[in-house]
């Protein structure tokens, strides 16, 4: 195949679609993308058994996927399409890469969307105890379902919404945070102040008891599952306005947010109490303003994780509807998926993935220790797609250098060898997932550690 007609089959890809996301759609989709239930929720568990170093856990992932955003976005102003990672492994690799990447990725999101579904249904329980799970989770799948068939701008508007949900109740803590750790204030009998980063229980880096001194760093293996969607920008780049202006915006930004929403975070969450105060399956957050006395601010929270699994059911059907539409371009999916509305939308792949979606919660309701472990080898998915994206960064870098294809006007920075890094810190990744599993296994006789907590939270 000759290279302008390889360029046009890719081209092919995007028509149909429209370009409707604007700026503010844009912005909040990568702010969304960065804050989910891994912060909410999963921060708690790791803030329990790793203690303050988790700060340096978060902090040094945060780095790794800001040098993701980099690559993506030299990427994307290569070429923008709906296929994203799906469609640059096709240019770069070939169709079988492109196939494996495509079904990786569905994969991850359709069993991460099972799981927030029917965390959803558990949600709201905690005001209505009698509400059926199976009630919950018709009318959460309904909901999204509807809001994607819509068109993209739809979608576009329920993320801005949920992400100024989001990040308004992480800017209250924040807000109200600093206060009370600048005030050294009483949090339940405990006084706040960032003295408690060293006088926490074993010490700002704990290595004693239950603790091991590699903890911090193992545990780097579940908090990339805290960044995992980021790179939905990727797959909305297809249809926003001006991905040429607004990508290398979001991605920029995408830095100073992890240090402010997630660093900040953790910074105050281990400022205000010890660590050991914190537990899992309770949200930190909850359980802060719960000493405080400020229980209404925990409801706050409780409506806040209800709005991001939704966040993230809603991404899960818009990034797998575009990605098995590409598949099908290929006759890598069936061809149904090829199916699109008036208004732009690949509905056919939206609901072949929503009908795994309820399916899949109807099995986890009768069988969630089966699905746990398929959840968390899903979670490989996300480090294959994040691989896909340093490779397919690598390969674009060497065509241009070789004068094959015009220079990208936002290059990473430091390439290759920073998507190097990057791939190295996923193998390692893969490694610390390993070393978790075996030690949360009852033959190895080890004690689990920080790692061990579900990995695939996000």
């Amino acid at each position: 195949m000759s290279e302008a007609s390889h360029a046009s089959s890719l081209d092919a890809e995007q028509v149909g679609y429209k370009q409707s996301l604007g700026r503010r759609h844009v912005q909040m989709i990568a702010i969304g993308g960065a804050i989910g239930t891994g912060l909410f929720l999963g921060s708690a568990s790791r803030l329990h058994s790793t203690g303050p170093a988790l700060l340096f856990s978060y902090a040094f992932v945060g780095v790794i996927a800001y040098l993701l955003m980099r690559a993506l976005g030299e990427l994307v102003l290569h070429r923008a399409t709906s296929g994203a990672f799906v469609s640059y492994m096709r240019e770069f690799y070939g169709e079988f890469a492109a196939y494996v990447t495509g079904w990786m990725y569905w994969l991850n999101w359709a069993l991460t969307g099972i799981a927030e579904l029917s965390a959803v249904g558990l949600y709201v329980q905690y005001w209505w105890p009698t509400m059926p799970t199976w009630a919950t989770v018709l009318i959460a799948l309904a909901a999204v379902l509807v809001i994607n068939l819509l068109s993209a701008r739809a979608f576009g508007e329920f993320e801005f919404w949920a992400s100024i949900a989001k990040v308004s109740a992480i800017v209250i803590f924040l807000a109200v945070g600093l206060v009370v750790v600048l005030g050294r204030m009483d949090v339940g009998g405990h006084q706040a102040g960032f003295q408690n980063l060293w006088s926490n229980p074993g010490g700002f880096w704990p290595s004693s008891g239950d603790f091991n001194w590699y903890g911090p760093i193992l545990v780097m293996s579940g908090v990339v599952f805290a960044y995992a969607a980021i790179e939905m920008v990727g797959v909305a780049a297809g249809e926003m306005q001006d991905a040429e202006t607004e990508v290398p915006k979001a991605v920029n930004a995408v830095i100073m947010r992890i240090a402010v929403f997630y660093c900040g975070s953790i910074l105050l969450l281990v400022s205000m109490l010890p660590t050991s105060e914190y537990k899992s399956g309770i949200s930190p957050f909850v359980t802060v303003f719960g000493r405080m006395g400020l229980d209404w601010m925990g409801n706050l929270i409780q409506v806040v994780l209800i709005i991001a699994a939704m966040s993230s059911l809603n991404s899960g059907l818009y990034s797998t509807g575009r990605v098995l539409r590409s598949l099908g371009m290929a006759k890598q999916a069936p061809q149904f998926t090829l199916k699109m509305s008036s208004s732009g939308v690949p509905w056919a792949g939206i609901v072949m993935t929503s009908i795994v979606y309820l399916f899949g919660a109807v099995l986890n309701a009768f069988a969630p220790d089966a699905f746990e472990i398929a959840l968390e080898a899903a979670a490989i998915g996300v480090l294959f797609t994040w691989g896909t994206i340093f490779l397919c960064q690598i390969r674009l870098r060497q065509l241009v250098d070789r004068g094959v294809i015009p220079k990208s006007p936002f290059q990473m920075p430091g390439s290759p060898y920073t998507s190097y890094v990057g791939l190295a810190f996923l193998v390692f990744v893969v490694f610390g997932m390993a070393v978790s599993g075996w030690q949360s296994s009852p033959t190895s006789g080890t004690r689990p550690t920080s790692s061990s907590s579900s990995s695939a939270s996000r």
